[in-house]
């Protein structure tokens, strides 16, 4: 949704890591003056023994494991954090815990306000709020001092600042949670509208399907009103026609009406229902599949058309809407996968119709290209909604949809269309 650029670091970069790096920093921060390095500064107390140094590698693991476990049990991770600040600041005996250890207890603290639900987020916030208090009256029970003679603040002197930065991770999460739930929002609502107006323009097509079927019906009427004293057989055959024809637009209207009727296209500002002008010609079907791949094979992607089974007339909305996934899928590989062909494979089976579109380019919603560009010059307009709309047109017929990456690369959609045993000619 939004235009600006994810910064690589942060992208690749987990916010579990982000913490354990920051413990880490603070913790060598901290035990600076006990290293003996020059320029450094060097503390004039005893340093930490060979059991408080394992004890910092404890932490340390500890703080560590942090990058595995947030992702999946976050309050544990950041329990973990707190945890190991402290068993870091004994191990050193400062008496308050570093600031970059506690920016790894609110990255966590932050991670968990953006992912988790309502008593976690509440969980971390109190935690994270906690920490210092906490550590001041543990070295309290402990018999420890809250501030050594060669040091200026103790265990109470940061609170405030650590309380801000705080606030700060809390609505920084809180702002990353509020941006996701709305961006899951606005593709919830994208998808209802598309789903909605696909099936707008599928019950205009229908419409034009009906139209064309009234009208042959009427023809073969008026025929056979007018030869049904003179030539009885050629009256017979056209109301023979008549049936046939009505009992196929009838059955097409049963198969999509439950659904359709759930459509409510949009209103204008003054009340009128907005519509896109409904297309007008002839309907598409299968027939029109061997221009879709020559047009689509001169602009420069290759589409071989397969056909298997005995090829035989289908109900209408049946042969329009295997025509759709085909167009649809044709040109998101023209679009969409890094590959100059496809397959096409078209299924007659007795009961079903199989349509299956396979390609071994790899799919990438930023692949563009002079290539891209030229190629989808030569196909016809589709309906624009991609998987959505192909999905909702199987639906509406009872059929099958699927549309996956392949194991061995490239991309398969596979549609099962039900075609009713009576189905007859067009």
């Amino acid at each position: 949704m939004s235009a600006t650029p994810p910064i690589p670091l942060v992208e690749h970069a987990p916010p579990g890591a982000w913490a354990a790096a920051s413990w880490c920093l603070g913790m060598a921060f901290g035990a600076r003056a006990y290293y003996g390095i020059p320029w450094l500064p060097t503390s004039t107390q005893e340093g930490p023994g060979p059991w408080e140094w394992l004890l910092v590698a404890v932490a340390a693991g500890m703080a560590l494991a942090v990058v595995r476990l947030l992702p999946c049990r976050p309050l544990v991770a950041l329990g973990l954090l707190v945890v190991a600040s402290y068993a870091g600041a004994l191990a050193i005996d400062a008496t308050n815990i570093g600031f970059l250890q506690y920016a790894a207890v609110d990255i966590a603290m932050g991670y968990v306000v953006a992912t988790g639900a309502r008593r976690a987020r509440t969980a971390a916030v109190v935690l994270a709020l906690c920490v210092l208090p906490g550590y001041a009256v543990l070295r309290l029970l402990l018999g420890l001092p809250l501030r050594l003679p060669h040091t200026l603040s103790s265990s109470w002197s940061d609170w405030q600042t650590v309380a801000l930065t705080a606030a700060v991770a809390w609505l920084a999460g809180n702002s990353v949670r509020q941006a996701r739930a709305y961006t899951e929002r606005l593709g919830a609502q994208a998808a209802a509208q598309a789903v909605t107006a696909e099936r707008l323009r599928i019950a205009r097509e229908m419409h034009d399907t009906v139209a064309h079927s009234i009208g042959i019906i009427a023809l073969q009427a008026g025929a056979a009103a007018r030869v049904v004293e003179t030539q009885p057989a050629g009256a017979r055959e056209a109301m023979i026609a008549v049936e046939q024809a009505g009992r196929e637009t009838l059955a097409g209207l049963r198969r999509m009406l439950g659904a359709l009727r759930e459509s409510d296209p949009g209103r204008g500002p003054g009340g009128e229902r907005e519509r896109e002008p409904a297309p007008r010609g002839p309907a598409e079907g299968l027939a029109d599949v061997e221009r879709l791949a020559a047009s689509t094979t001169a602009a420069g992607v290759r589409v071989d058309v397969l056909w298997r089974g005995e090829r035989r007339p289908l109900p209408a909305d049946v042969d329009l809407s295997a025509f759709r996934i085909i167009q649809e899928s044709v040109t998101n590989v023209v679009r969409h996968a890094a590959t100059a062909s496809c397959t096409v494979a078209v299924d007659y089976r007795d009961e079903e119709i199989i349509i299956e579109i396979e390609d071994s380019g790899q799919r990438s919603g930023q692949y563009s290209g002079q290539g891209a560009a030229k190629a989808t010059r030569g196909l016809t307009p589709s309906s624009g909604y991609g998987l959505v709309g192909m999905r909702e047109r199987v639906a509406l017929l009872h059929g099958e949809f699927s549309a996956a990456p392949q194991p061995g690369g490239g991309f398969l959609v596979s549609a099962r269309l039900p075609v009713p045993a009576t189905a007859g000619a067009r």
